[in-house]
């Protein structure tokens, strides 16, 4: 029987919930913009709200590059990779 790592689990679990919140955040926008039509008769709103939505989601993919490029960054100055270049890959 294979042993589960937990750090895997909690990393496919952080790349799972990139793809959650680019979905939770059009749903809202989404939500709001057709809740605003529904209160105040403004067609445009539902429309407003997705765009809002799709903002949200981009700012969230953008948080999570930064984030990913933070720690890639520490990662670079951690001694066992200090030696390592572009070329030494062996499946050039």
């Amino acid at each position: 029987m294979a042993k589960i790592k937990i750090k895997d689990i909690v990393a496919g679990a952080e790349q799972l919930s990139l793809g959650v919140s680019i979905v939770v955040a059009i749903l809202l926008g989404t939500g709001l913009g057709y809740f605003i039509k529904k209160a105040t008769n403004f067609t445009p709103a539902l429309w407003i709200g997705f765009a809002i939505g799709i903002a949200a989601a981009i700012l969230n993919v953008y948080k999570a590059y930064k984030a990913q490029i933070k720690s890639l960054d520490e990662l670079k100055d951690e001694s066992r990779y200090k030696g390592y270049t572009k070329g030494d890959d062996e499946d050039n």
